[in-house]
Parts: structure tokens; C-alpha cells; sequence
């Protein structure tokens, strides 16, 4: 059985998917048509419900709960790990009401936080997350909010910080960040889900036990990438987490969506969140 499958070329995403799509593993008869894109792209796939299997942001997956199933493997939940508020100049957080901010997307974890920590800062325009940073220093925005490998060489190109969402989150909520998830289509048989999911956590666990194995497909989507700042992203954002989110990190799921409906952004679920085990 062939299925479409969605993720995107960083570091984190190559690492925990390349021995499934290229049969290191037992897949159980599953075959993957990949296609890969940025956050963004991924989740207006998800939107378009034109994957069967996709990674993307939780924000997003707050509006697609009844189209979608999330697997218990593959997510990137962790500490120290958000999104970061950055600008050419100090800016004070209280004057970000009135500053234009680049963000990675409008459906993205990271602008979902901007949005809880900062409610009144609306003058916000969604572009590449790989622009951001030159978009910032060339004055086209007063701030931008990055994600990914640009929050290890942010400050190499003199920017400055003004605040670290993940850790907003995470002293307000003692929980790890929910970033990216893999969620599946609901209208494939439960079996199947299920298969995906235990083939997916199959195949972090041997990106884990085979560090090297993974290393030649990261690098050929890297995007001349240091190795080590390679290395850190995939430190970073794959955990014990991504292996299975466990109560703790289901748990950080739900108080994320349950703020969304408190906030009146989505309507309150109605089908489980998680592929059931």
C-alpha cells in the first residue's frame, strides 16, 4: 500500500523519517510517496486534506481534529525549544503593539504563542521562515518571529532577542513546547493508522540506535547547513517525545487546544485527538 507523506526537509524532520521511506526498516507493506515543504506549505496541504499522512503545526491541527488523527510518534514536543521574537534593534515588549512582525505562517505552533503571549500585536505578515531574518535587517519589518536552525545564528548577524516564546510557555504551563505533530487521515482504516503509527515509531527508534545511518539524507536537504548546527537542531527538537508523546506530552497537546477554545479560535473537539493505541 502507497501513501502520500508529508514533511519538511529540516534536519529534525530526515532524521526520524529516513529509515521508513527508504525501507531500513520493517514497514509491514507500506510504501511512501514523499513530498516535502515548509511548515506552512504543509499545513495548507493539510487543509486541502490532500495527504494521507502529514507533519504539521499543532495550530493547525486545532482546526483539522475532525479530518486528521495525530500518532503517538513523530511529534516535536520539548524544552527550550520555541519559537523566538527578534528584531534589528532592542524593542521593549510593551511596543510591540504598534511594530510590524514577520511570521513563519499564520497557522503556525509559533504564531499561535505569539498570539496567546501577545494578543494586541496584530500587525502581522506570514512569509517564508527562511526569509525572516534578512527581511528584519533589511527594515521591512520591525521584528520577525524564527523558528528552526535560525534560532542557533540569530545573533551572529547582529539581531537581537526580545523575547523566547518557548520559554513564555513554559513558565506558565511547567509543560514541553507542542511544536509539530504527524497527524493521518481519518478515513483510512483505524488498522492502517495504527500500522502507520508503529512504523513511524520504528523508525525514530532506529534513527536513535543508528545516528549515522540518517546522516547522508539530512545533509542532501540541509541547505548547506553547518554540521554542527545540523547536529543541535535535531538534538533540539527530536526526544523522547517524537519516540511517544507519553501522558506528559499528550498532555501538553490538550492544554494547548483546550486554550484555543477557551480563546474562542476553535470549536471544542469532537472526535479523539490521538490515534488510539
Amino acid at each position: 500500500m502507497k501513501l502520500t507523506l508529508g514533511y519538511s526537509p529540516c534536519p529534525n524532520d530526515t532524521f526520524i523519517f529516513d529509515a521508513m521511506v527508504h525501507q531500513k526498516i520493517d514497514t509491514e507493506g507500506l510504501e511512501f510517496d514523499v513530498q516535502l515543504g515548509d511548515v506552512e506549505a504543509l499545513n495548507q496541504k493539510a487543509f486541502e486534506q490532500a495527504l494521507d499522512i502529514t507533519k504539521l503545526s499543532y495550530h493547525a491541527y486545532a482546526y483539522l481534529i475532525d479530518a486528521y488523527a495525530l500518532l503517538t510518534s513523530g511529534s516535536a514536543l520539548g524544552n527550550n525549544c520555541g519559537p523566538l521574537l527578534i528584531a534589528k534593534t532592542a524593542i521593549p515588549q510593551e511596543d510591540l503593539t504598534n511594530k510590524t512582525i514577520a511570521i513563519p505562517g499564520q497557522y503556525t505552533t509559533a504564531n499561535f504563542l505569539l498570539s496567546l503571549a501577545f494578543p494586541n500585536a496584530q500587525r502581522k505578515t506570514a512569509t517564508l521562515f527562511s526569509d525572516i531574518e534578512q527581511d528584519v535587517l533589511s527594515e521591512k519589518f520591525d521584528a520577525g518571529l524564527i523558528i528552526h536552525e535560525n534560532r542557533f545564528t540569530y545573533h551572529e548577524r547582529g539581531l537581537h532577542k526580545i523575547i523566547d516564546l518557548g520559554e513564555w510557555w513554559e513558565t506558565n504551563t511547567q509543560l514541553p513546547i507542542p511544536l509539530g505533530g504527524i497527524v493521518v487521515k481519518r478515513t483510512l482504516d483505524l488498522a492502517i493508522q495504527q500500522k502507520i503509527n508503529r512504523v513511524l515509531k520504528r523508525s525514530v527508534e532506529y534513527a536513535f540506535a543508528n545516528p549515522e545511518a540518517s546522516l547522508p539524507y539530512v545533509k542532501a536537504h540541509a541547505q548547506e547547513m553547518d554540521t554542527a548546527v545540523m547536529q543541535q537542531h535535531i538534538n533540539l527538537y527530536v526526544n523522547d517525545f517524537s519516540v511517544d508523546l507519553g501522558e506528559k506530552g499528550k498532555a501538553a497537546i490538550q492544554y494547548l487546544f483546550d486554550t484555543a477554545v477557551q480563546k474562542g479560535l476553535i470549536e471544542s473537539p469532537t472526535n479523539d485527538i490521538f490515534v488510539p493505541n
